[in-house]
């Protein structure tokens, strides 16, 4: 295996290849794979001309595609994983201006954790991308319609960091009940509790737990480990989740609450464990926060952007909202000596780190890589196992007008594909061979006229808006 690194102005990314590094020549001469013959050593598979993204999914792609990470560096749990059937190359980017050229043209797959965005406009620049993994559970950063418009499926891995998340925001929880991050702050800054008044100075604010009644918003996987975790403290615990079936409430014992305002009204703590969608972007604002009780609690270990920071910071001065604890935050990387929460009191924040440990980060780069590898050799979506657009994917253009039926079965794009006259698309083992007629590769399916592709309305509920499940990970 060698390294070949190629850097430009802007950025750089490592190719990893399972071949010696070195060639013997004549004469005892060595040839050096990382110093020449660069085109020839990254030479991964035909390149589709002109910027033309070849067919959404027929099977098995080109032998040695390649799968880029975009804004990682680390490739060591993938590359055993992806090595037989892939070529792995990270970018170490922060927005799609720092990803090489080679990338954009040719990677067929992405990995990703939260700290790019990818925008139509920024999909749009990938010539032969067919599948994205976001590393985590969170996939508010990827437009995942418009990629489902443009061919290419988006996957998450929900399942990875659910203790871990939990785990940190029982802590948090506990942490403002307790005061406990204060008491430290003021033991640091030389304050000494000699006396019952000291202590009842010092540790004023600290409340008793059982008895109090916590409230969650959205009983996805999180959100219902956070409610058992919560139970063994003694919480009285209620939660408020639309998309939920009945009788769940039943089976963990806790108790349902049929609006977002009743949950606001009786929860001496609020902890948010919800999507964030074009639905509920700032879920907490200044008007839900005059819902709540005065003098509450809340935790938010999902997304920054449930919470409006400017309203929060207003309520924790006036002391509406007697302390929160974030983990996530509105702008990311978070700094406190900029942004609303600078000067609001109360606050503790943490850098989107409540999903983190070793184990869950192995695990789910681990998981993220089996999905680029079943999508590499399987067919897409149907292989996929967390594909969050499938249901974008089946009402793009490509379907319409097209009775599922009458497709062949392992068949899961167009109808057809265009290409420029006299590219060859990739064909299916066992399929007959596709005409080519005109630069349009045909599959033996009548051809039907494409309507436009329906994006469910703003208030038509859609399966997807049923994942509940959005830890604030990676």
């Amino acid at each position: 295996m060698f390294t070949l690194h190629l850097i430009n102005s802007v950025t750089y990314f490592r190719v990893y290849q399972e071949r010696p590094r070195y060639e013997p020549l004549p004469h005892g001469r060595t040839l050096d794979y990382s110093r020449a013959f660069v085109s020839r050593c990254l030479y991964l598979f035909r390149p589709w001309q002109q910027g033309i993204r070849p067919p959404a999914v027929n099977g098995p792609m080109p032998s040695r595609p390649l799968v880029a990470l975009l804004d990682g560096r680390d490739c060591t749990v993938e590359m055993p994983i992806l090595k037989d059937v892939a070529t792995v190359a990270f970018c170490d980017a922060q927005s799609t201006q720092e990803i090489h050229e080679k990338v954009l043209n040719e990677a067929v797959g992405a990995l990703m954790y939260h700290t790019i965005t990818l925008s139509r406009q920024d999909l749009e620049k990938f010539k032969a991308l067919r599948v994205i993994v976001r590393i985590g559970s969170g996939y508010d950063n990827v437009d995942i319609k418009s990629a489902a418009e443009l061919g290419i499926a988006v996957c998450n891995i929900p399942s990875s960091s659910v203790e871990e998340t939990a785990d940190s925001t029982l802590c948090h929880i506990l942490n403002l009940y307790r005061r406990v991050t204060w008491l430290h702050q003021a033991m640091r800054e030389g304050n000494r509790a000699s006396s019952v008044e000291q202590i009842r100075e010092v540790a004023g604010g600290a409340v008793r737990i059982r008895g109090e009644t916590l409230g969650i918003i959205g009983l996805g996987r999180v959100g219902q480990a956070v409610a058992l975790r919560a139970k063994s403290f003694g919480f009285n615990v209620i939660f408020y989740d639309p998309y939920l079936p009945d009788g769940v409430e039943r089976s963990l014992g806790l108790q349902r609450v049929g609006t977002l305002q009743d949950l606001l009204m009786h929860s001496d703590c609020i902890t948010l464990h919800c999507s964030l969608n074009e639905h509920n972007h700032h879920l907490i604002n200044d008007f839900t926060i005059k819902q709540m009780r005065q003098g509450c609690f809340l935790v938010n270990t999902a997304r920054g952007g449930l919470v409006d920071e400017k309203a929060l910071a207003q309520a924790l001065k006036e002391g509406r909202i007697r302390g929160t604890a974030l983990d996530v935050h509105e702008s990311e990387p978070f700094s406190f000596a900029q942004g609303p929460l600078k000067d609001a009191p109360n606050v503790i924040c943490t850098p989107h780190t409540a999903w983190y440990s070793e184990q869950a980060s192995i695990e789910s780069r681990e998981d993220a890589a089996k999905e680029i590898r079943r999508a590499i050799t399987g067919h897409i979506p149907d292989a996929l196992r967390n594909c969050v657009n499938k249901e974008y994917l089946l009402l793009a253009a490509q379907w319409s007008g097209i009775d599922p039926a009458s497709v062949h079965p392992e068949l899961n794009g167009a109808a057809a594909y265009r290409f420029p006259p006299g590219v060859v698309g990739v064909t299916t083992p066992g399929l007959p061979e596709p005409p080519v007629v005109e630069g349009i590769v045909a599959h033996g399916i009548p051809s039907v006229s494409h309507s436009a592709p329906r994006t469910p309305s703003p208030g038509e509920t859609s399966k997807l808006d049923a994942d509940r499940e959005i830890p604030a990970d990676q």
